[in-house]
This record gives C-alpha cells, structure tokens and sequence, in this order.
C-alpha cells in the first residue's frame, strides 16, 4: 500500500439522511439558525454551489474520474457535515446515523479498491454515541466517525463523551473533527466569514477542549484528525502553552498543550505553501495529512500539486500524499465492507 496517494477530506450527500429529516420538527430553526449564522448572501452562493456538485456528492463515476484527474488514489469519504442534523431527538438522529453509516458503507461497497468510509455519530446525545460508533465500524464497516466541534449543549470536553472516547481508542477508530457551523452566529454573517474565519475558530476551539481536559491522557490510542490543519491552535500554540504554564484552571492535561499536536493528525487543507510549511513545523512531519474538502469551493482542487510546490523534503512530501494516512489505518480493506 506504501506509495499511494491518499486524500482523507472528501464528502458525500446521502439522500436517506434528508428523507429522514425532511418535516421532523426541528429542521426549520435548524435552518433559520444557519441562515443567520451565514447570511443570506453566502446562503445563496453556497445553495447554487451544493447543487452545481450534486454529481460528485452523489454519484461514484465523476468522483473517480475527479481523483483521477488529481492524481488521487485513495479518498476518505465522510458525509457533508450538513448532515449532522445535531437538533434531531433521539429517535430521529438514530436514523440519520444509520442511514448515513449504511449510505456511506455503500458508496465505498462500490469501489472498494480506492475508497474508505466514515460515518456518523449524534453528537448531541452522548449516551447514543458508542452504539452508533459500533454501527459505524463493527456493522458497516467503516474505518470510524466524523464529528463536528460541539453540538447544542455538548462540548469536547463534556465528561459524557468518555465512553464514546474509549471505544474509539479502543476499536482504532478514526475520529475525523470536521467543524459545522459557528458559535460566534452573526458576528460572521458577511463576507463569507462564517467559513474562513469561523472554522478556523471552531477547529482551535474544539482541539483545545480535547487538550486541555486531559481526553488525550486518559486516551493515549485515540486517533484524532483534525480538518483544515486543525484551524488557528498549530501555528499559535505558544499561547496555550503560555496559559498551562501560568493559570491553574488552564492546567488540566499532563503536560504542555503543545506536546499533544504529534499525537493528532492534520490535514493539509490550509491553502498556501508558507501556511503548510508552519503547520508541519508545528506539528512534525508525521502528523499532516492530504484533504482536500472534494469537492467543495473551499476545497483544493490540485492538492497534490501544492504539496509538492511546498518545498518540503521528498520524504516528508511521501508522508504526507499517503503514508501517513495509511499508517493511520486509512486504507482500503482488502475485501469491501459488510453492510
């Protein structure tokens, strides 16, 4: 498997998750809470550009055709973080997981010489979240869950994700931080600010909280990805660090905040060759990964290309297009997955 390219950032819509939704209360302030996060400029651009992409969110041909033409052997396929549908009850969010573990599952049964699955977990019921990870994995054999940074009332950190945590560590579980909206609602509701300046936000945010609650201490196997190189904490980690040193409430993990970022991996989605350098510098050669976001407008559509435009050594570059991710055990499994 050594030497194959691997992208562990790319989406897929699963049409059972918004069949599942679709008139269940809830969904309409779901929606209204987006559109004031967002704006209704973005709102717009962003719905035209979801549906120019219906193609490679939903079909297989024009998704292998696109790695393809990238240069991507492998792809990591996780649903579009819009289908996290964190307000749903119980009941309702059993289904979207289900649906979107199963949808997933699926797409990959289709090729599963290049394709590798994550599924779902409803985040906002903590006590639901090892069964769905089970589902994920055990059942539909996925390589592990995707995530956003908090749901209503549910943080990171909160004491109820501990068993969630464990079985992830565990079963080898990749648990891939993909942010979904913004705590900090119209602050960013212009200029498309809700994305560039808010997943950033939520991807530092949601990576302190697991750091400074001492989550990687308790679980030292647990494989966390961090999308969009794990927003603004790599590169001003030095703060934290400072706050562990000098206040008592900030010193709840083991050691210095920084020592945790080798024991995290990032993608490489932080677009610009200087932006990349600081980021393996940060957190060592061996924890950056390719993603792209495929095949989104905030993504990279040549992300093989800017990796090797970066300047870094051939081994490190080899890291990154691939070894990494597969000594993560994101790789295809030599027989599909079972469904």
């Amino acid at each position: 498997m050594t030497g194959r390219t691997v992208d562990v950032h790319a989406h897929a819509i699963v049409p059972e998750v918004e069949a599942a939704v679709t008139g269940q209360p809830g969904l309409a302030e779901h929606r209204a809470l987006d559109a004031r996060r967002n704006g209704a400029e973005s709102l717009a651009v962003s719905g035209k550009m979801v549906a120019a992409r219906i193609p490679q969110l939903t079909g297989l041909d024009r998704r292998l055709a696109d790695m393809d033409a990238a240069g991507i052997d492998v792809q990591v396929v996780s649903p579009s973080p819009s289908q996290y549908h964190y307000w749903a009850d119980r009941d309702v969010a059993r289904v979207v997981t289900e649906s979107a573990n199963r949808g997933i599952a699926a797409l990959v049964a289709e090729e599963p010489s290049r394709l590798v699955g994550l599924g779902l977990i409803p985040l906002q019921h903590p006590e639901a979240a090892v069964a769905a990870l089970d589902d994920a994995v055990l059942t539909c054999g996925l390589a592990g869950v995707e995530i956003s940074s908090f749901a209503p009332g549910v943080e990171l950190s909160d004491e109820r994700l501990e068993p969630f945590w464990a079985r992830a560590a565990e079963l080898g579980a990749v648990v891939f931080l993909h942010p979904f909206g913004c705590s900090l609602d119209e602050r960013l509701d212009r200029f498309y600010l809700s994305n560039t300046v808010g997943q950033p936000v939520e991807n530092a945010a949601a990576l302190s909280h697991v750091i400074f609650s001492g989550v990687l201490d308790r679980h030292p196997a647990l494989k966390v990805l961090a999308a969009h190189g794990g927003g603004y904490l790599p590169t001003y980690i030095g703060r934290s660090d400072r706050a562990w040193e000098v206040r008592p409430e900030a010193r709840r993990c083991a050691d210095r905040p920084s020592s945790y970022l080798s024991r995290i991996t990032f993608d490489s989605l932080v677009h610009g060759a200087g932006a990349l350098r600081a980021l393996v510098d940060a957190v060592g050669p061996e924890s950056v990964v390719l993603g792209s976001d495929y095949p989104f407008d905030m993504g990279n559509d040549d992300p093989v290309a800017e990796i090797r435009a970066a300047g870094l050594s051939d081994s490190i570059t080899r890291s990154i297009l691939g070894d990494n991710a597969i000594r993560l055990g994101l790789s295809p499994a030599p027989s599909g997955v079972t469904s």
